[in-house]
């Protein structure tokens, strides 16, 4: 299986809604350039939806760690929303579940902007 994306805009943030498995290689490198194809087209809120995404090895969470440092060194922000119980954990035991904003509830996430 591989990954997809669905870019929509809702009140001013971009979300990301992000499907299948991001692994070493190319879902990787589409997660990268989906967040900054964002950012520079001047969105300065996005939104990583991950309520389909289905696995995400080491790299994965790299890429995300990654794609939150280049937001915040270009002015923008990131955040995610609906992770999976596994992702979660993940984020938990690298300790980074203190450097993500996480949402359960879309509206909340985007007031939060």
């Amino acid at each position: 299986m591989s990954v997809t994306f669905n870019v929509r805009e809702v009140s001013g943030v971009t979300i990301i809604d992000v499907s299948g498995r991001i692994t070493l290689g190319e879902s990787n490198i589409a997660l990268r350039d989906h967040v900054n194809k964002a950012i520079d087209g001047g969105c300065k809120s996005i939104l990583l939806n991950l309520a389909e995404l289905n696995y995400m090895d080491s790299s994965g969470v790299g890429t995300l760690v990654g794609c939150y440092t280049s937001a915040q060194n270009r002015g923008a922000k990131l955040k995610l929303l609906n992770l999976t119980k596994k992702m979660t954990e993940l984020l938990a035991i690298t300790k980074l579940l203190t450097v993500f904003d996480t949402f359960d509830d879309e509206g909340k996430a985007i007031d939060s902007f």
